[in-house]
């Protein structure tokens, strides 16, 4: 099965952090993906991704409109990484998979 781990962000640090985090599961559930994602939101890091989490990911997403916290976690992870807005993860979720398809 393959695995798909995120960081999501916003500049507030409310809704679309978790609306994006949604949106993620959501599309990766549908194709049949493994998924987690951190959020990086008003209350802090929730959900924090584990150093074998990213190390077993297939895919990583990045959808923060704000700098990832700790992003040298995802060292050397580049060949696999998808950033993109939350919004635009919310308003198209499979766009995640583009990166798979390149």
């Amino acid at each position: 099965m393959k695995v798909c781990v995120g960081v999501t962000s916003c500049a507030t640090g409310i809704a679309h952090t978790y609306m994006a985090a949604d949106a993620i599961k959501k599309a990766c559930k549908k194709h049949g993906i493994k998924v987690k994602v951190e959020t990086q939101g008003a209350i802090g890091v929730e959900n924090e991704l584990k150093p074998s989490e990213i190390d077993m990911a297939d895919l990583i997403v990045f959808a923060n409109d704000v700098q990832v916290k700790n992003a040298e976690r995802f060292h050397g992870k580049e060949d696999i990484l998808f950033t993109c807005r939350p919004g635009d993860v919310i308003a198209k979720p499979d766009l995640i998979f583009s990166k798979c398809e390149q």
